[in-house]
Parts: C-alpha cells; structure tokens; sequence
C-alpha cells in the first residue's frame, strides 16, 4: 500500500515525510508543473512515477520508459524519486543522465523506448519543477491522458508489478549530438553567438554548433543552476538583449538563445534586433516551401497573421492552418497532418522529414536557421526579416493570474468579445472582422489588427499577444482594447513584461 497523495502538508514535519503532497493545479493541459517543496514533494514524485506507470499499461504500451534531467539544483533528486515509482510500476527505466528535453526525445527513437518522463521545469524560474511526458514517440501528453493520469496519482490508484528495472547509458549525449552534426558542413563561414542562460542547453549547444562550422561566441554557456544573469528564456527581452548587446559587440551574423530544457531557440539578426519566433517561422517557410514543393505548415493562434497573407509564401503554393497553443498540441497537429514544419510563437518548432523526427529541439531549429542563411548567400539575417511585408507585434505579455481561476476569467473575456461581435460594437475604434475562439480569443479588427487573451497551460498567468500590419500605434490601440477588458477582473495581476 502506497499513502493518498495530499494536497498539502507542512515542510519540517513528520508528516511532509511520511506522505505524498500533490497539489492537483500541477497536472496542467499537457505538462505537469510545480514548485517544490511547496506543492509537491519527493513522495509525491514518487506516487506520480507509480502513477504513470499504471497509465502507461493501462493505454496499452510496453512498460519501458527514457528520462533524465534538466540542470537544476534539485531535478537529480526529483528524477530518483519519479524513476522509484516507475520501477514499483513494473517499467524498465533507461536513465540517460543530464539532458536536454529533445535528447530525451531523440533516445526514444535512437533506443527504440515507446515512452519518455523528461524531468524539466522548462524555463520556468528556479523553484518549479515538472515532467514532460509521453508514450506514443514523437507525441507528448495531451489533456486526456494528463486528466486520467491526475484520477490515479490523486486517488492513489496504484498497481505495483514486479519486473522494474534500471539502465544508466553512460556518455549519452555523444550519440545525440553525433546524430545532430551528422549532415554536410555549412558552406558559408557565420559567426554565431550561442546563448544559453547558464541553462542546460550550455553543455551541448557551442559544440553542436561549431561541429556544423559555425564560429561560435558563447555567452553565459556555463552551467549554474542559481541562473545569475537571468533565467534563460528567449522570449524574455532581458535575455534578448543580452544576446544583442554580443551580436554587436562580436558582429555577428546572428544571434541564437536557448531555454532552459533547450526545445526552443530564440533569434536576434545582425544589426542586434530580435525576431520573434512566428516571424522566424515565416522565413523558415519561405525557404523550405522553396525547395519543398506544396509545402503544408501548422501554426499556433498566437502568431502572426504573415502565414496566410504573406505573397512569397502563397506565390509557392504553401498552406497554412492555425491549431491551438501548446507544444503539445502543436506537435500532434504536425505529426497527424503530416506538415513539413509547426512553428509556435513561443519558439517550440516541430520539423518532419527530412528535416527532423516531429519532436521540438531547439538545436534542431538553430541548424535550420544556419542552413537557411546558407542558402542565401549574401544576404543577411535582417535582409532576409526585412524581406517579410511589415507588421508590428508585441512580445508574449503574462499578467499573473491563479491556476484556480485563469480559466474562468479567459471565458468571461470570450465572452465579452462573443458579444461585442454579435451587437456590432467596436474594438480599438474598428469593427470586428473575425473571432477564432479555439483557444481563448483572437481579436481581428477591420484592418488586420489582431489581439488574443489565452490561459497559459504551464504558469498561474494569462497570455497577451497583438499585432498590427497597420502601425505601431494600432498595435497598441490593441494592447489598451485587450487590457481594458482584463482590467475588469480583479484576479488578473502583473505582467512580467509589456509594450
């Protein structure tokens, strides 16, 4: 018998000891996250390994399962205790040590394990913890099996088997980056700044870059799980300019960030201004549908509109549908729609064949990047951005709101907008073109200016974006129309950043 998992219990006590605490907000749509310590423990790890082991029968899938961690003061221990319940669960584990999340990915292919528990709290601050997960390669979880997944940790349905066993492979991350390099060396000689926060991606990115032939100006590579500088996320603008201050300082030809599970890469061009990453995914696309012929790209609500109406893109016949925010879900719509390419705003970039297996890695996204300046000679970073028609686009904005009630408050904004359309009102001074609602609200005005509110699926926040093809002042005209509205719920805080 295994206790009922807590919500919550008091540290320094017998009990915090002696039981497992699960706060249940941590099972989130598609990833699991939470601050530990404070709302879950290492018992409550542990029911979570038990747990998934149960789920991972229970779907039908062989019992045998890749992890590792991520570089964080705690994650070793946290990886122990998740990889006890699953041998309890009967699984047979193969622990590939510290990693990067697509690592973890790639050994599910490269060992041929249907499932992966990857322990990251992704570029979350210091404190949070998690688990990417998945059984079914080069999918992760979706709500159905993280709400099933809840039902038992939460009501301790546990079925411990015999039969669970242990696999370290030593020197794993050689074979990663052995099968990352393993392509012909770029032509063109670039100068690449490689950004990594201190974050794990530092123990893998400079040399995977310099394998390709790339000359390599590394910034903040060391690792240091106290994140000194800042925490290493490439949608942050403190990390931006930090990267852009080296893109100057080094003229370099580009920029590249990686988060801290390194699935994401953030970019900064020549002249040090940053391209968001839906814009980076429309010049991805231009050049792939280039030598890819009907080529077909799935895109999150979040970004930018360029996908549809972007000349080059429809002159080469590529086609673009929008699907819901989330790697998760991303990648899914990728791998069953057989897109060549996802591209999200936050940065996660899903790539097929030939490029790659359908999983995120930001690694993978910065040799795209390489290889598409390398079919470009003579041209720069910024000439092949100042290429795309002009939109002016906010950052990702997160005001702070409780997991307990993020949800509720994006529905009663849904529906303030649902309304506003249906009597004819005006957002930002313009009538509304279009609502798409499949995740949270995207806001289309007459002249193509467009704001969305969503909850976010890993953080107590909400999600703001806005764009314009107008002017920067429409851009924020829209930012006013959506914060007004959310400025009517007491439960919104802060935002980490805005325009």
């Amino acid at each position: 018998m295994f206790p009922k998992p807590q919500p919550v219990l008091v540290p320094n006590t017998y009990a915090y000891e002696s039981e497992p605490m699960v706060k249940a907000t941590g099972f989130r749509e598609y990833d699991a996250r939470w601050l530990f310590g404070k709302e879950i423990n290492l018992m409550g790890v542990q029911a979570l390994g038990m747990g998934l082991g149960v789920l991972i029968r229970e779907l039908g899938q062989k019992p045998e399962i890749v992890t590792g961690h991520d570089f964080r003061g705690y994650s070793a221990s946290i990886k122990y205790a998740l990889m006890t319940g699953l041998m309890a669960a009967g699984c047979k584990v193969h622990d590939i040590g510290l990693a990067v999340t697509p690592m973890a990915y790639f050994a599910q292919f490269d060992l041929d394990v249907p499932c992966v528990a990857m322990v990251t709290a992704s570029h979350n601050d210091n404190g949070w913890t998690g688990v990417k997960m998945g059984i079914n390669r080069p999918m992760t979880f979706g709500p159905d099996e993280m709400n099933r997944l809840k039902e038992i940790v939460l009501g301790a349905e546990f079925d411990n088997k015999p039969g669970g066993s242990y696999q370290f492979h030593e020197n794993y991350p050689a074979r990663y980056i052995a099968d990352l390099t393993r392509r012909p060396k770029l032509k063109r000689k670039l100068k690449v700044v490689v950004a990594c926060g201190n974050g794990t991606a530092g123990a893998f990115a400079p040399q995977v870059m310099e394998a390709i032939g790339c000359e390599v100006i590394p910034l903040d590579t060391e690792l240091d799980h106290t994140f000194p500088k800042y925490n290493p996320n490439p949608e942050d603008m403190e990390m931006l300019h930090a990267i852009r201050d080296a893109v100057l300082e080094h003229k370099a030809d580009v920029g590249l960030g990686f988060d801290g599970d390194g699935d994401r890469c953030g970019v900064v061009d020549n002249t040090g201004e940053e391209i968001f990453a839906d814009k980076v995914g429309v010049m991805l696309a231009r050049d792939m549908s280039a030598v890819i012929k009907d080529a077909t790209f799935v895109v999150d609500v979040k970004s930018t509109g360029l996908f549809v109406t972007d000349p080059v893109l429809q002159a080469q016949g590529a086609k673009t549908t929008y699907w819901k925010t989330g790697h998760s879900y991303m990648k899914r719509r990728t791998f069953e729609t057989k897109a060549l390419a996802g591209f999200e705003k936050s940065g996660h970039f899903f790539f097929n064949a030939p490029v790659g297996r359908g999983y995120d890695d930001g690694l993978v996204s910065a040799i795209a990047i390489c290889e598409m300046l390398d079919r470009a000679p003579g041209k720069t970073m910024a000439d092949l951005k100042d290429a795309l028609p002009k939109t002016w686009s906010s950052p990702t904005m997160s005001p702070h709101c409780a997991d307990e009630t993020k949800y509720g408050v994006v529905a009663a904004v849904v529906k303030h907008f649902e309304e506003a359309q249906k009597n004819g009102a005006q957002v930002a001074g313009q009538a509304i073109r279009d609502l798409v609602t499949v995740n949270g609200v995207r806001v289309t005005c007459a002249d193509g200016s467009w704001g969305l509110v969503r909850a976010s699926s890993n953080k107590p926040e909400l999600v703001v974006v806005v764009e314009s093809p107008v002017s920067e002042q429409r851009m924020h005209d829209m930012f006013e129309a959506m914060n007004v509205v959310l400025r009517t719920h007491p439960e919104v805080g802060a935002y980490n950043q805005t325009i």
